[in-house]
């Protein structure tokens, strides 16, 4: 493991994912599935987000795009909150999800907005009882 990568990924993952949620998903890591979770810090977050090549704000875009047209809800939604942490717009998520609803099939387009609006209550939901 490259341990500058490493850090690098973890502290973007942390500005993007949010520092509890990220704490959270090693300390319930376990033997089996520790070396997913630093294979995705390093390599993801580090290796790939941590590049200057494009703005965290268009990787979350992709990604939306990407997670909605292979149909990883679970992904999904993780990914959704931390677009909205990036910048990206509920219209722009709106959007990105048209786009896929024609490029990659109504289904996935359906599906993929009712997780979006799932995480939104859920993020409207959390603020109103802050």
């Amino acid at each position: 493991m490259n341990k500058e990568v490493f850090d690098r990924g973890l502290a973007i993952r942390k500005d993007v994912l949010g520092e509890e949620f990220v704490e959270k998903s090693f300390e319930s890591a376990d033997d089996f599935n520790m070396p997913m979770q630093e294979l995705t810090t390093e390599y993801c977050w580090g290796a790939i987000w941590g590049r200057d090549g494009l703005p965290r704000k268009t990787r979350s875009m992709l990604n939306i795009a990407m997670l909605s047209a292979l149909n990883r809800n679970h992904e999904l939604r993780m990914h959704l909150k931390g677009a909205l942490v990036n910048g990206v717009t509920k219209d722009e998520i709106k959007e990105i999800l048209l786009q896929v609803a024609i490029y990659c099939g109504i289904p996935a387009g359906v599906d993929s907005f009712r997780t979006a609006r799932e995480v939104f209550a859920q993020i409207d939901a959390e603020k109103a009882g802050k």
